[in-house]
């Protein structure tokens, strides 16, 4: 596996991300955002595939190497469409297309809907929408967000005698992943404490939201898309479990091509992420 890549730190105006930058200086400028817990590692299958794209995939905020957000704050998913825009303006990037995974694909649906002049193409592996709830479940939502924020002072991050445990506990993690996907993930996600080792990801992205957008607000999003969108949907991954959801899909302003593999089908192997970069290649290229 070609894991040349190059390690940035991009000063923003509220807050330092990591980042690795892949491929030529002159390249197609792709921001790359990753899921829930994971890390910029998580492309480090995909990205050596698409040698002609300049990809920046960046550690969002309380993830990987980089910054955490202040205590007491949230990390609301539409926030992250504020750090991606920021991210493209200290990379000097007027105009660029985005590859997302799960919560990743998310965000960049957020980005590309809001500042539809910034974004050129939207590639989405295996994510869409956040999850969604109804207006009249908001005052239950945020009592149990509010609950468990009082509650985070008291709990402790896992801490794991030897790194293989880790992995382990990766492997069975949300959106499961094969060893080598968890090793990847754990070599940028770990940090040394006493007694072992634990993950570097803020506990505050734990914390249930306590604000979710309705079905109607979240599909709004996709259906005011103006740039070029191709979703890859996981056969075995957690869209596909979803009711209807291809009579969705169907409806909406998006090209989709289903492949073998669960969630993180880009990661877990050399033949799940030839099979992605095969569906973006020619897309992401295009002018």
């Amino acid at each position: 596996m070609n894991l040349n890549f190059e390690e940035v730190r991009l000063s923003l105006p509220h807050i330092e991300l990591a980042a690795h930058i892949y491929g030529p200086a002159d390249g197609i400028p792709v921001i790359a955002l990753h899921g829930w817990l994971d890390n910029a590692a998580s492309f480090a299958r995909l990205a050596p595939l698409l040698p002609d794209l300049r990809i920046a995939a960046v550690d969002l905020p309380g993830h990987g190497h980089s910054d955490h957000r202040p205590k007491g704050s949230s990390y609301a998913i539409w926030d992250y469409a504020h750090d991606v825009l920021q991210v493209a303006e200290q990379l000097g990037w007027q105009r660029f297309a985005l590859l997302g995974h799960s919560m990743g694909a998310i965000v960049s649906v957020f980005v590309a809907a809001a500042a539809p002049d910034r974004v050129s193409r939207l590639a989405l592996i295996d994510g869409l929408i956040p999850n969604t709830a109804e207006a009249e479940e908001a005052p239950q939502k945020l009592h149990e967000a509010l609950q468990a924020r009082l509650a985070l002072a008291g709990k402790k991050k896992p801490v794991y005698a030897q790194i293989d445990r880790a992995i382990e506990a990766r492997m069975r993690g949300v959106g499961a992943v094969s060893r080598e996907a968890a090793e990847l993930l754990a070599q940028r996600g770990l940090m040394p404490v006493p007694g072992g080792y634990t993950w570097r990801a803020d506990s505050q992205l734990t914390l249930p939201s306590p604000m979710r957008f309705t079905r109607a607000h979240a599909m709004a999003f996709v259906r005011s898309l103006k740039c070029p969108a191709k979703l890859v949907l996981a056969e075995q991954g957690m869209m596909h479990a979803q009711p209807g959801i291809h009579a969705v899909l169907a409806d909406l302003p998006v090209t989709v091509e289903q492949l073998p593999g669960g969630h993180h089908l880009h990661l877990d192997d050399e033949q799940g992420a030839a099979l992605v970069a095969g569906c973006f290649k020619a897309f992401l290229n295009a002018p």
